[in-house]
């Protein structure tokens, strides 16, 4: 396994990857809750209090914690918060797919719900992957490499 200039192994350069995508996906995301947020109001479940402002906000957390996710001070607890805010934001997921909600670029297809829904634990373990909080399913295979 190679070593990067910042000593980081070629596994953590995979990571480093996976953490600039994680990160590109959810300053797309960031940036529709700010531009649009009239439009994930229609998905946002009845139980929420405050939906527009919480949109919002939730908008500029996106942004935050991209940037935070990629820079290494902040990294670990990004990657926290980016997974307990997937796991918060299942719900509206739900509430898209079950309610049969038109979203623009999106629609409702089930081509579209049922991959999304299902993929919210990947998004999950990969916010926790990629920020190094978790080492699963790796861990046993990088304590064999080492010598």
């Amino acid at each position: 396994m190679s070593v990067l200039p910042d000593g980081d192994t070629s596994r953590g350069h995979g990571r480093a990857i996976m953490r600039w995508v994680l990160a590109a996906f959810y300053v797309a995301a960031g940036i529709a809750h700010l531009w649009v947020p009239e439009k994930l109001l229609l998905i946002t479940p009845a139980w929420v209090p405050y939906p527009t402002q919480l949109i919002v906000l939730t908008g500029l957390f996106e942004l935050a914690a991209s940037t935070a996710l990629v820079t290494k001070p902040l990294r670990w607890w990004a990657g926290v918060a980016m997974a307990l805010y997937a796991l918060c934001v299942w719900p509206a997921n739900f509430k898209h797919a079950l309610d049969g909600i038109e979203m623009p670029l999106i629609g409702s297809s089930w081509w579209y719900h049922g991959p999304r829904l299902a993929f919210q634990p990947v998004i999950i373990w990969w916010a926790l992957f990629s920020a190094g909080v978790i080492d699963w399913p790796y861990r046993e295979a990088l304590a064999t490499e080492r010598p």
